[in-house]
């Protein structure tokens, strides 16, 4: 079969250099591709596969071209400084993706100030920095963002994972060839061989072999080590335009009637539109499942490309002077493909993946919605649609060959404007850019300065929880703290330092409440018990007894040898919790406080799940009582971010859950208490909620912090409810004296 270029017959070794006939039809597979990322993203909530195939294409192109480069190079025409400068490259890469970005990124910000709640601000002004720096996916997949179906909730700036996962292979890609071209330039002094292109082709081929098997292993081992982490990395992701790049510097050259090429161009196609459908891509990518668009892909380059080269002898596919054949006309579906629509959608892709995420999420987010109907995403994708065009005819193309811009042309003397259209909109974005990054600092200053100041409320203007609790009169005030200030409403051992992150396996322990009793409440667990420190506090100040923390990030106790973390394995939260329990036994505090259930994972209502109980009999064997709080209810199971929600205008009624969500009818942890006389389980339930509902705002205090967190000032509110059960459990609490 003939490689996917034509190559007419040279004396120089440079042959091997030429660059390939421009393949429209790969055009027009980008413009399937884009067309797959748009509606699966604005309807279905599904990965397409899209992505794999751009990744797949970007490395064909690319590092064909290094290739081509590293062969070029070793002329003795060339010296070593051309070989090895990256800037001619570079410059080009910039021009062609830098002005469109910034484009989107200046207009993203606009659109942020002007339709997201202010909560949301901190956060897209570092997505909007990790975008523009190509880093996107790495804040991503520290945050451990799931790519799921698009809402109101979303960033508008979380499709940008791939372009900056693009930009990183660009620049690691350029900067090794450019480094293995002078390693060869200078041992061809020596073994002249060496610079022959059929060597280099094969050593250029085993290194991206051998790299893009790494990679491959590791997408596999991610998979199951932390998918969400694994969705982003670059790493894992390498292999796919790697693929491409294998097939650039080695594509098989087999002779294969044009109707089997046909056919392998339909199963690829029929490939890449199916398999959003019958792979979770968010689940199984990037791993051996994205063998199928990734594999796909290659097969359309390969089935194009073997009409594309003209045959050359047998045994001489490298030879100067090898006479070439005619070539087969393209297969019919590769025509198709190169036909003007999908041609000219794949020109716009670029553009058309920056714009359309961003439009849907700021449309969904003005009109408080989850989902799009049909008509809207219809006019999600023509807005999306209209400005590529334009972002491509005004800003990519002029930015990228300026001189082709009409007002870049000089007077009727032939003189050069000094200013034309390219300086124009190059000083336009870098201004707007400017501006963006002051606007982000300034902001960030700002939300610096805010302090929530709530210690000292008067219980009669914000009674919180005793609203409920006792019906306690609630007069008109705003709420406190302000939606703003409350994502910052800590509890007291976060901010002192005394909270384990998810990769730190010390214990850190803290003291709380009389520091001088002696008398001890061993608090310990993840957030969820970590957040009623703040009422602990005040209650053992108030009765002589000292609180010491045993807190790690989304960690509590269990006896699962292998403990999830949004689904994904959190192996160092089982080691820390048997080391903490020993610990906390060993020290006989007079009770340990923790969380007895949580909410179940795939249907309402909450449940004390079995790997709780055996820690509860651990330390009831020990000697230590069990103070087990039920868990709260979460907003986030109804889809609400409470000061998110609030910030954009919602009530305490639209920002609020049903009940019947997160909890059950009565505490599931109750049932314990029959054959575990020490254990003693605590439900605050009733001080969140109504009998069906739990308002986001009870007595003038925001109830929540987060998705599903209590706020600090809030739980202060619900310390004398917990006090009275706590006496009620423990009877020598109250009996101490100062």
């Amino acid at each position: 079969m003939a490689a996917p270029t034509r190559v007419a017959p040279q004396t120089t070794t440079a042959s091997s250099a030429s660059p390939p006939v421009y393949r429209t039809d790969l055009d027009g597979l980008r413009g399937i591709a884009i067309t797959l990322v748009a509606c699966f993203h604005v309807w279905f909530g599904k990965v397409s596969g899209g992505v794999d195939v751009f990744l797949t294409l970007s490395g064909y192109f690319f590092v064909g071209s290094l290739l081509r480069h590293a062969i070029h190079s070793q002329s003795a025409r060339i010296t070593f400084r051309d070989a090895m400068n990256p800037w001619p490259r570079l410059s080009r890469l910039l021009r062609r993706l830098l002005p469109a970005l910034l484009t989107v990124l200046i207009a993203v910000a606009v659109g942020t100030v002007l339709i997201l709640p202010q909560v949301r601000w901190s956060n897209i002004g570092r997505e909007l920095f990790a975008s523009a720096t190509y880093w996107q996916n790495w804040y991503l997949a520290w945050n451990s963002q799931d790519y799921t179906a698009a809402s109101s909730a979303n960033s508008p700036l979380q499709h940008l994972w791939s372009m900056s996962m693009q930009g990183q292979f660009f620049l690691i890609t350029l900067l090794t060839a450019l480094a293995v071209t002078v390693v060869i330039k200078l041992l061809a002094r020596v073994v002249s061989v060496i610079a022959d292109p059929r060597v280099i082709r094969v050593l250029v081929g085993l290194s991206v072999l051998l790299v893009a098997l790494a990679s491959f292993w590791w997408a596999h081992r991610g998979l199951v080590l932390h998918q969400p982490y694994n969705y982003y990395d670059t790493w894992s992701r390498l292999w796919e335009p790697l693929a491409g790049g294998l097939l650039a510097v080695w594509l098989p050259r087999w002779r294969l009637p044009n109707w089997l090429r046909n056919l392998a161009t339909a199963v690829a196609l029929g490939l890449i539109v199916t398999c959003g459908w019958w792979i979770v891509g968010v689940e199984q990518y990037p791993g051996p499942w994205a063998l199928v668009p990734v594999g796909a892909t290659l097969l359309i380059i390969w089935a194009g490309a073997t009409d594309l080269q003209r045959a050359r002898r047998a045994g001489d596919t490298e030879s100067p002077t090898a006479t070439p054949s005619a070539p087969d006309p393209m297969p019919m579906l590769n025509r198709a493909l190169a036909s003007r629509w999908p041609v000219w959608l794949g020109t716009i892709a670029y553009s058309l993946y920056l714009w359309h995420w961003p439009l849907l999420i700021f449309y969904l987010t003005w009109r408080e919605k989850e989902h799009a109907s049909v008509i809207e995403g219809v006019g999600i994708l023509a807005v999306s649609i209209g400005l590529a065009a334009t972002t491509k005819r005004f800003v990519e193309d002029p930015l990228r060959g300026g001189d082709r811009a009409k007002l870049n042309r000089g007077d009727r003397s032939g003189h050069r404007r000094w200013i034309n259209y390219t300086s124009v909109v190059t000083s336009i974005l870098l201004i707007g850019t400017i501006a963006v990054g002051v606007g982000i600092k300034a902001w960030d200053r700002h939300v610096a300065t805010i302090s929530v100041d709530t210690l000292n409320l008067d219980p009669r203007d914000y009674p919180g929880a005793r609203a409920l609790l006792d019906g306690t009169p609630v007069p008109k005030l705003d709420p406190v703290p302000q939606p703003l200030a409350v994502i910052k409403d800590f509890p007291e051992t976060s901010t002192d330092g005394f909270t384990s992150d998810f990769k730190d396996g010390s214990i850190h322990v803290g003291v709380y409440g009389d520091r001088a009793a002696t008398r001890t409440i061993a608090l310990a667990g993840g957030s969820h018990a970590e957040m009623w420190i703040s009422a602990l506090d005040m209650i053992g100040k108030r009765n002589h007894f000292k609180v010491t923390t045993y807190i790690k990030m989304g960690c509590p106790l269990s006896t699962n040898p292998v403990p999830r973390q949004q689904g994904e394995p959190y192996p160092q939260c089982y080691d820390w919790g048997q080391r903490v329990i020993a610990a906390i036994i060993k020290a006989k505090p007079d009770a340990v406080f923790t969380n007895s259930t949580r909410p179940r994972d795939y249907e309402n209502g909450d449940w004390t799940p079995p790997d709780y109980t055996p820690i509860f009999d651990r330390f009831i064997a020990g000697g230590v009582p069990v103070l087990g709080i039920r868990d709260t209810p979460w907003p986030i199971r109804s889809g609400v971010d409470t000061p998110i929600c609030l910030n954009d205008g919602g009530t305490a009624e639209s920002c609020g859950t049903k009940r019947v969500v997160s909890m059950a009818p009565t505490d599931p942890a109750e049932q314990l208490r029959a054959t575990r006389p020490d254990f003693h389980p605590l439900d605050l339930t009733n001080g969140i909620c109504t009998a069906d509902f739990c308002p986001a705002i009870v007595g003038n205090i925001i109830v929540y912090k987060d998705p599903h967190h209590l706020s600090a000032t809030y739980v202060r509110s619900l310390a004398d409810e917990l006090e009275r059960q706590m006496k009620l459990a423990m009877p020598w609490i109250g009996q101490q004296k100062p």
